[in-house]
């Protein structure tokens, strides 16, 4: 399984069990009180998004990069509006 499949499989699973938390600014107030198992971010996230992310989250390994652009990754969490930032709870 590629990283990208494993990546999707964990944000079906993620958004259907209610321990994803959808968009930037919710992430960001999570991140700064809790720590994440992964933080999901789309590749075309702009360079202010993708900076103050890796800053709030320690361990850098927790961080993914969706290869698809947030409105891809807005639709695979059954949105229809794009989803720049996911974090997965613990």
């Amino acid at each position: 399984m590629s990283e990208t499949e494993s990546i999707v499989k964990l944000v079906k699973e993620s958004v259907r069990a209610g321990k994803a938390i959808l968009g930037y600014r919710e992430s960001i107030k999570f991140l700064k009180t809790n720590k994440p198992k992964f933080v999901i971010i789309a590749e075309n996230a702009p360079d202010n998004i993708k900076d103050d992310i890796y800053y709030a989250v320690d361990d850098k390994k927790k961080i993914k990069v969706f290869e698809g652009t947030s409105r891809e990754l807005g639709t695979l969490c059954g949105k229809p509006f794009p989803v720049t930032t996911i974090v997965i709870k613990k």
